[in-house]
């Protein structure tokens, strides 16, 4: 199965993205001799908001239309004999190999990731496609060239993407207490302590958790347990190691990057010690790469940056701001919870005392939602058409030039 790329698509004329959609899908269905069994494809609507049904199933009829409407399936490998496909298809394994020789020399897989290697390897080529987009190296219809057009109607109504229900939440924790109420307690203790004895034995799991599955044990209770016997992991976030196309001067808005970092210097000046920033990702969101490129791009422009990776609580990174004393909190969320995490962060920086610590807000986040996160307390908020990182940081500037002015 393959998962298409969704990196690519924009806020900005997202009607576009369909296009982008389908030419992302094509490498994997035309050639017989490398097709994919399965394709999901995004939404055309994901860098706006949470696709709905009606937007999913627009994406599923995209893979029935080349399915039932075309001839592709019928023919052999149609790229069988190309020499420019032989000769692309050569450089891939070779540049495969390469690579694959450089991670075994650092001692395999394991090792690539426990070092940083991988994550950097990614956080690096984000980067540099990033630069590309900004200089224009890199076109993006929409965003960087023809960006002038008439409205898309798809999007005139402000209600183009999924709206999550806050009192979804609720339910769902209500369903939960009820559930725990509802199942027999001793033989939940009973399976949980048996899942313990075997985790710390080294033993084979399957069976205690088969047991804990029919004793009605929650997936929360079940990770609870292995967290306690292993601790929990936090892989390396590549952003401190990342070599950018910034550090190298391989930049054509270096310019732009060196006046950020001229009031970086500045502030720092006047605050007596080096401007700093929490780059934070709250809740079970994954997505990390916009979070990365700000938090590489702040190194760059003189920032002490702070980034734990993905996953976080509120109360994690509200007790890192203040232990680590930050002048500015970023948050990245591409969930669509940001309205609950977001007040449950700056609840959390309330009860410690640190609620004028400016919050920064980025992510796939409605107009009408930034608008109540603004009135709610964040300082500013970003959505991927601010795809101008040097301008994004000069905001972060201002407002904690703005929070310190006194």
């Amino acid at each position: 199965g393959v998962q298409v790329n969704s990196l690519g698509l924009t806020e900005q004329q997202p009607e576009n993205n369909v296009y982008r959609i389908l030419l992302e899908m094509l490498p994997v269905v035309l050639s017989r001799s490398a097709r994919a069994r399965a394709v999901q494809l995004p939404a055309w609507n994901e860098a706006l908001g949470l696709p709905r049904p009606w937007d999913q199933q627009w994406s599923l009829r995209l893979q029935q239309i080349v399915i039932e409407e075309t001839d592709l399936l019928e023919f052999g490998d149609i790229f069988e004999g190309s020499l420019v496909i032989n000769e692309t298809v050569d450089w891939i394994k070779t540049e495969a190999r390469r690579e694959m020789t450089r991670i075994e020399e650092m001692g395999g897989a394991v090792a690539a990731i426990e070092n940083g290697y991988m994550k950097s390897s990614l956080v690096e080529a984000g980067a540099r496609r990033l630069a590309e987009i900004e200089t224009g190296t890199r076109k993006v219809v929409g965003v960087n060239i023809h960006t002038d057009g008439a409205t898309s109607p798809l999007v005139a109504d402000g209600k183009s993407f999924f709206s999550v229900d806050e009192d979804a939440e609720k339910e769902r924790i209500k369903e939960l207490k009820d559930w725990r109420q509802s199942r027999d307690g001793d033989a939940v203790r009973a399976a949980l302590a048996e899942l313990e004895r075997v985790v710390r034995a080294g033993d084979n799991v399957m069976a205690p958790s088969i047991d804990c599955a029919k004793a009605g044990v929650t997936t929360g209770e079940w990770t609870d347990v292995l967290r306690g016997v292993f601790g929990e992991y936090r892989a390396p976030t590549g952003v401190a190691s990342a070599t950018t196309p910034s550090m190298t001067g391989n930049r054509d808005d270096d310019e732009d990057l060196a006046a950020v970092r001229a009031r970086v210097d500045n502030l720092s000046a006047r605050l007596g010690r080096r401007l700093k920033i929490l780059v934070g990702k709250p809740g079970l969101d994954g997505h990390s790469n916009g979070a990365e490129q700000i938090a590489v791009r702040a190194r760059d422009a003189g920032f002490d940056v702070v980034y734990e990776g993905i996953r976080l609580t509120a109360a994690e990174i509200a007790t890192t701001a203040l232990q680590e004393g930050v002048h500015v909190v970023g948050l990245s969320i591409l969930s669509g919870s940001h309205l609950a995490l977001v007040r449950d962060v700056l609840a959390a920086m309330a009860g410690r005392g640190i609620e004028g610590v400016p919050v920064i807000v980025g992510g796939i986040i409605p107009p009408e939602d930034a608008g109540a996160l603004i009135d709610a307390g964040v300082a500013r908020v970003f959505t991927p058409k601010d795809f101008e990182i040097n301008a994004v940081l000069g905001g972060i500037v201002e407002e904690v030039e703005r929070a310190t002015a006194d």
